[in-house]
């Protein structure tokens, strides 16, 4: 069996936002994450959690430590090559679900690849795949305002995954769902563990963390307590 690979690294992570007086909303973290790893980050409000999403995210840069990304040191690449990694190997899942609302659910999942170069119908071929993947291929030319709160989570997770990134972060993933509605969505998070991405949850539910096989709770900016499932592979 073949070792498993280090999709993402941070070691004694700092994030200090320059106010009066500084806020240093994530104070010296550090886990490694494994390729195909399901991963719950939960904390209550102001714990850093959402902090910590965009320095993982690189949608911010630490003020020190170490972050790498499928083997990138994140600090040593440039604006433009940073958001290439970020294209390339992170998906996004957030709770507003950030769908266009004059867009069809294809067209909006076919926006996740509209920095690749790719001409607009294979970029609606790989739209429509996604969409089938997650169970949505039968609502392509759907508006997204005329889809429900769960349909449009879907259509979300979709846009997260059609580049095939190895990390997708979701941000709150079930917080504007109701309960069976967001659990149909964690299984669909569990399916794509199961087919080998990476799935990184952040939320402030409990619940939901508790049937995560590893857990990482933050307050004020620091690890409280790492928890792993009884016979969790980790």
């Amino acid at each position: 069996m073949s070792a498993s690979r280090t999709v993402l690294r941070l070691e004694d992570v700092v994030k200090v936002y320059d106010s009066t007086p500084p806020v240093r909303a994530v104070d010296g973290i550090s886990f490694t994450v494994e390729e195909g790893e399901l991963l719950g980050v939960v904390g209550p409000s102001g714990s850093g959690k959402s902090t910590l999403l965009h320095v993982m995210g690189t949608l911010d840069r630490a003020s020190s430590g170490l972050v790498e990304v499928v083997g990138y040191d994140v600090s040593k690449l440039s604006d433009r090559k940073l958001s290439s990694l970020r294209s390339r190997h992170i998906g996004f899942v957030f709770q507003q679900f950030h769908l266009l609302s004059g867009y069809t659910a294809l067209d909006n999942v076919a926006d996740g690849l509209l920095y690749t170069g790719l001409p607009l119908d294979e970029r609606r071929f790989h739209a429509a795949v996604a969409l089938d993947r997650v169970g949505m291929g039968h609502r392509l030319d759907h508006l997204a305002t005329k889809l429900s709160g769960g349909e449009r989570q879907r259509v979300a997770v979709a846009r997260a995954i059609i580049g095939s990134p190895e990390i997708v972060l979701a941000d709150e993933p079930t917080g504007n769902l109701d309960t069976a509605t967001g659990d149909s969505v964690m299984a669909l998070l569990r399916e794509l563990v199961d087919m080998g991405t990476t799935v990184i949850v952040i939320t402030h539910d409990r619940e939901i963390a508790d049937g995560l096989p590893r857990t990482i709770a933050i307050r004020d900016g620091k690890i409280e307590r790492e928890t792993v499932a009884a016979g969790a592979a980790i």
